[in-house]
């Protein structure tokens, strides 16, 4: 009987040890049990098994009903808890809409502390929705930064995959990113930065078709476009969707940005950018070269704007276009006004939108 004893003990203090959880221990001490039962049952009575395990079945039938017993107590036990848990997560308080947690208030102090964000501002930017369109040099830090700043829903919308000559500049990617569609990489990268924001990636290219509806869900978009043909496309989907636009270029060592907001006064893109430079005149980053940092500053830059128009705070760069020159560490601000008769936000009376 110590025998039988014996081995209970090691199945289930052993198991145990070597991290086997309750179930499977408990069906080794069941196994255990039976294999007891049998012998009694198999063996001739005076059989020195029967002998080792008590002589006979009845202490073992009668343990083998307190174990019963007891587990019965222990599940009527565990849901009755279950339904007491229950009960009291359904008549708790439900939480303050925008209430953050303690780890979101740690997060976000140094937002809190600043009179212009304070708490409301860092609500207001955990309820807002940001698309970029872009993942490359101007949409990486401006992807990254919104994510650390509590942007509580960040879309971005590519069609490329991570390339070996992107991360010169790109360091939303990793090396290990190579081949892996842009969005993707990025939602990866965001989401190891901030586990509270949610990302909408859309691998895929900005149409016609689809930019309407996609715009429409979003409150602020920022274009990190690299080409003339989305970037009015981009201009035209916010203003008919009464969205601002932050907008930025860069190219070898310089850099722009806007905010296109003609909902509320400022001029479109289309109005300060009504034609595309002629060939050759505005030759792309692949072609002309770009300074690794540069797109990191213009980017940051756009964010910056974004978490102003959503908190409401300071003046954004509506009406305005930024000149950045890293090479001689210069930037300067010019005034841009609306155009009458822009064919796309008719001079700065495009509706407010939905």
């Amino acid at each position: 009987m110590l025998l039988v004893f014996g081995l209970a003990a090691l199945a289930w203090f052993g198991g145990g040890l070597i991290g086997l959880p309750r179930q499977a221990r408990a069906l080794i001490l069941a196994l255990l049990y039976i294999a007891v039962l049998m012998v009694h049952v198999a063996l001739p009575e005076g059989h020195p098994l029967r002998v080792a395990t008590g002589g006979g079945p009845a202490f073992w039938l009668i343990l083998g009903g307190f174990g019963l017993l007891g587990a019965g107590y222990a599940l009527v036990l565990r849901r009755l808890r279950g339904r007491a848990a229950a009960k009291e997560a359904a008549e708790a308080p439900a939480p303050r809409p925008g209430a953050m947690s303690e780890a979101q208030l740690e997060r976000y102090a140094r937002h809190i502390v600043l009179r212009e964000i304070g708490g409301t501002g860092q609500r207001a930017l955990g309820e807002a929705k940001v698309l970029v369109v872009g993942a490359g040099g101007l949409g990486a830090p401006a992807l990254q930064y919104l994510a650390a700043a509590g942007v509580g829903t960040v879309g971005v919308i590519d069609a490329d995959l991570v390339e070996n000559a992107n991360l010169q500049r790109q360091v939303i990617h990793r090396d290990a990113d190579i081949g892996v569609p842009k969005v993707f990489s990025a939602q990866a990268a965001m989401e190891a930065q901030n586990p509270y924001v949610t990302v909408r990636p859309y691998h895929r290219r900005l149409t016609e078709e689809i930019a309407a509806e996609l715009f429409a869900d979003y409150d602020v978009i920022l274009d990190g476009s690299d080409n003339f043909e989305t970037r009015e496309l981009v201009n035209r989907a916010a203003v008919a969707a009464g969205r601002p636009l932050v907008w930025g270029a860069i190219a070898q060592w310089e850099g722009q940005v806007a905010v296109f907001d003609p909902a509320r006064g400022g001029p479109c893109y289309a109005c300060v950018f009504p034609e595309r430079p002629a060939p050759g005149l505005a030759p792309s980053c692949a072609e002309a070269g770009v300074v690794g940092p540069l797109p990191g500053v213009v980017g940051a830059m756009m964010a910056v704007e974004a978490v102003k128009l959503i908190a409401q705070v300071g003046a954004p760069l509506v009406g305005r276009l930024m000149l950045y020159d890293a090479l001689y560490a210069e930037a300067r601000v010019i005034a841009v006004a609306p155009r009458p008769g822009c064919p796309v936000c008719g001079g700065g009376t495009a509706p407010t939108g939905a």
